[in-house]
């Protein structure tokens, strides 16, 4: 049985794109638009259980066009951390509200926006700066952030791109990168989500009338990702991280 509610598809379909787009394309930078978008017509948790199918067709595509294109070294430092976060997000499903989770996750991701843009005026007045690695803790504190919110809401972006972007990986290296990890941790989801009973009948038939859309918006963000400029790049980000930020918060609100 399918969900029935033509809004429903309304809101979905094209939230499914824009996590296509996203995921191909920018690493995730606005994927956190997609949940929101589909709440606004079924509970969240509803939302992120008919999302998970399409995620997962758009990771194996996406893992097709970018592994051997992946910063290895840097997965090995935020994987671990990323799937501790998902045990955490698991452990803690059914006490937290996902909105104020949202919320939280918004405020990080506007944050940074704030950061970055006093980076970029005070790099105009003393010259270009450099690309910066964190200390490891803040990669663990970002990578299970990151997870943690992808658990209860794909919403995992934004708090990695605290850590990632500063590093001014290439567009392709960036989305490569983002694509192995929100691979495995989309793929860490499914037993948790079973067991909290998500994985519904209706939600799963719905998710692949969906997932027939997943192909298109990951096609669109393959062919933006090989072909932006590195600067029209992360301005794009960083603009992405903007609303979606503004939405989570709005959400919580």
């Amino acid at each position: 049985m399918l969900i029935t509610d033509p809004w429903f598809y309304c809101a979905a379909i094209p939230a499914v794109l824009i996590l296509g787009i996203s995921k191909a394309g920018f690493g995730s930078a606005f994927g956190s638009l997609a949940v929101p978008l589909i709440a606004l017509t079924v509970t969240v948790p509803q939302a992120t259980a008919v999302l998970l199918p399409s995620l997962l067709v758009m990771d194996a595509l996406g893992l097709r066009a970018y592994w051997q294109k992946a910063d290895w070294r840097l997965l090995k430092r935020i994987l671990p951390a990323g799937l501790f976060g998902i045990g955490l997000g698991w452990a803690l499903f059914t006490s937290i509200q996902p909105k104020i989770v949202g919320g939280l996750v918004g405020c990080t991701a506007i944050g940074f926006v704030a950061l970055r843009s006093w980076q970029a005026r005070q790099a105009k007045s003393l010259g270009e700066r450099p690309a910066y690695t964190a200390p490891i803790w803040v990669a663990w504190l970002c990578s299970a952030a990151s997870g943690f919110t992808s658990f209860v809401a794909h919403a995992g972006g934004p708090p990695l791109a605290i850590y990632t972007v500063p590093q001014k990986l290439s567009p392709v290296v960036f989305a490569a990168t983002m694509t192995v990890f929100f691979a495995v941790i989309n793929l860490s989801k499914l037993v948790p989500y079973a067991t909290l009973g998500l994985l519904s009948l209706e939600n799963m038939a719905t998710a692949l009338v969906l997932a027939c859309f997943a192909p298109i918006g990951n096609w669109i963000g393959l062919r933006i990702a090989t072909r932006i400029d590195i600067a029209v790049f992360y301005r794009v980000v960083t603009v992405a991280l903007f609303l979606s930020g503004s939405k989570l918060i709005y959400d919580a609100f």
